[in-house]
């Protein structure tokens, strides 16, 4: 059966007193020049930081104070997370994994909301050292070091090894918010590796704005599309013309060209249950997360 896909409008307005600082115009660094580490000095030098301590709310409200008094952060903000965290706990996943973690807004707000929901395992997945380390204080700030795992590399490798030592053997819950190019990919990694089971759940942000033509096609398909596909021998991962170059060129300062598997075809004989929701950025601008399941 064909995935369905559905539109979901938002049932609220953006309001527009909490809006971070506006991204960077196109050419302009938007991330990764040193506001990720500012914002680590900013929190820790905040004068309520006692009062921040252990609370993962405060924690989110002073890297949201931050984003709208200082400069602009990728975070995934309240209103979209609001989305996931409607998930976790309707699901009360076990193990939720998000690939890329950024500064650790959503590892402090999805790895609360998954110890409020009896969850044992959060993992942050992100390739930057020191977006990593980010993470890592500030989710201990938040009190939040017995559940948040944050693991260095990048996403491919990750998934492997933590798959491989057996840090997890499924997940119940991914949250997509890396290298948009890397969607597809990674979902087939975990759909070869086994991790994908019946009634996990794949929240995929940016999919419409900047779009990510792939993945809605991947999990929009069906048995027969995909199979289809398999058997030509399309490789798989190596054309990245559909994202303009803002996204596909994100990284390239840091690690050069991307390279991404061409190797996994991901299992065919997956069916998979899809929405669209919209909702908004920290900035206010409207945009549509993907949420699906696994039949």
């Amino acid at each position: 059966m064909p995935a369905l896909t559905k539109d979901q409008a938002s049932a609220r307005a953006f309001d527009n007193s909490k809006a971070y600082q506006p991204q960077e115009e196109e050419g302009k660094q938007f991330f990764d020049d040193g506001r990720e580490v500012e914002l680590l000095h900013f929190v820790y030098g905040h004068p309520s930081i006692a009062h921040i301590r252990g609370s993962p709310k405060k924690v989110l409200e002073a890297i949201d104070e931050y984003g709208r008094t200082k400069k602009y952060l990728m975070n995934v903000g309240d209103d979209k997370g609001k989305i996931v965290c409607d998930l976790i706990r309707e699901r009360r996943p076990q193990v939720m994994v998000e690939l890329g973690g950024y500064v650790g807004y959503s590892a402090v707000l999805f790895g609360d909301a998954v110890r409020r929901a009896g969850g044992k395992r959060f993992f942050s997945l992100e390739r930057n050292p020191e977006f990593a380390a980010v993470i890592m204080s500030l989710a201990d700030l938040a009190g939040l070091s017995d559940i948040v795992k944050v693991v260095v590399g990048p996403s491919e490798d990750s998934i492997k090894r933590l798959h491989a030592d057996g840090s997890f053997r499924s997940i119940d819950l991914m949250f997509l918010d890396h290298y948009k190019p890397a969607y597809t990919t990674d979902l087939k990694l975990c759909e070869h590796l086994g991790l994908i089971t019946p009634g996990t759940i794949l929240a995929a942000d940016n999919v419409i704005k900047p779009g990510n033509p792939p993945y809605l096609e991947y999990v929009r398909s069906s048995v027969a599309q995909k199979q289809e596909i398999y058997r030509s021998g399309v490789k798989n991962g190596d054309d990245t013309a559909g994202f303009g170059d803002r996204y596909r060129n994100q990284y390239q300062n840091r690690v050069g060209d991307e390279m991404l598997s061409t190797w996994v075809k991901g299992n065919p004989k997956l069916i998979y249950q899809s929405k669209l929701v919209k909702s908004f950025e920290p900035t206010g601008v409207p945009v549509s997360t993907s949420s699906t399941c696994l039949d």
